[in-house]
């Protein structure tokens, strides 16, 4: 008995009117965000506060893509939810459009994910979007957070992290004191600025810690939750540490160094510091869930 030849040839055909039909979105899609991008790169993501925009677009895209071989794998089962897709859409376009006329970039961004979300339910449903989630979530960390709000929470930070630096650095013996968030150490003084231990950082170490969670994929929500709630007092202490290494840099080398290169060493020493934290705590929180696990057993 022979098959049907359109029958077998059933799984390509759908597959392949997939991929145009997602190559005619993506042109779509394309020329309604690119002027976005465009003028991001002109102006907020090159700044020191949005700088980690570009990264967190970057990381998002990859993990789509290597998300994307499961959704392709399963088309046949795909089961489009038009109603719920459709209205997400209606809110993103929306959401883009006032963003856009009125020059509200952060209406404007967050509009790129009801869009996507939109676009993934309308054509694919709800199973595509279980496997796709966590690329949609990170894009929050790309959209640009109000300047009110920022400025709200960045001046306890800062001042939480000037504290702390110089306390620390008080009781190992140098000549420091600090007037709000102004540290003085011998003859220089450093104001300790937003992107160095503002809600920007903390917003992108929590983007780090999250995406390390991601990648590990832990199976007990329980130790999930507890290591994303901990990244907050985490990036606390590795904004603590950068400023700490900008205070000894500018002592022991002077004002330029502070300011010159070293400055971006720094920032390096940041993510650095808050991914071997991470680690550090995730390896106590892995100890415990099996001492625990262990005990459940017994």
């Amino acid at each position: 008995m022979q098959a049907d030849s359109s029958t077998a040839n059933r799984p390509d055909s759908i597959r392949s009117k997939f991929e145009l039909s997602w190559v005619l979105v993506a042109l779509g899609f394309a020329a309604m965000y690119v002027p976005t991008f465009i003028d991001l790169f002109n102006g907020l993501w090159s700044t020191d506060e949005n700088a980690h925009g570009p990264i967190i677009l970057a990381v998002s895209l990859w993990l789509l893509w290597d998300k994307w071989r499961d959704v392709r794998s399963s088309l046949a089962d795909a089961r489009p939810a038009p109603v719920l897709g459709s209205a997400l859409l209606f809110f993103g376009f929306v959401a883009y459009f006032i963003g856009r006329s009125q020059a509200i970039d952060t209406l404007e961004v967050a509009s790129i994910i009801p869009v996507m979300i939109g676009l993934v339910l309308l054509m694919l449903g709800t199973s595509a979007l279980r496997k796709l989630w966590f690329p949609f979530f990170f894009l929050i960390f790309m959209i640009p957070l109000p300047g009110v709000f920022v400025q709200m929470i960045t001046v306890p930070l800062k001042t939480g992290v000037s504290y702390a630096a110089e306390h620390i650095l008080y009781s190992m013996g140098y000549p420091i004191a600090r007037t709000g968030v102004i540290l003085v150490i011998g003859q220089y003084q450093l104001l300790v600025a937003d992107a160095c231990a503002g809600l920007h950082s903390l917003f992108t170490l929590e983007a780090l810690g999250l995406l390390y969670m991601n990648l590990v994929r832990h199976k007990s929500w329980f130790r999930n939750l507890l290591l994303a709630i901990l990244i907050i007092p985490i990036s606390f202490c590795a904004n603590v540490i950068r400023v700490i290494v900008l205070t000894l840099i500018t002592y022991y080398f002077g004002d330029e160094a502070g300011q010159g290169f070293l400055h971006g060493f720094a920032g390096m020493v940041l993510f650095i510091s808050a991914l071997l934290l991470i680690i550090g705590v995730d390896s106590i929180l892995r100890i415990g869930v099996k001492k625990d696990a262990q005990g459940v057993a017994a």
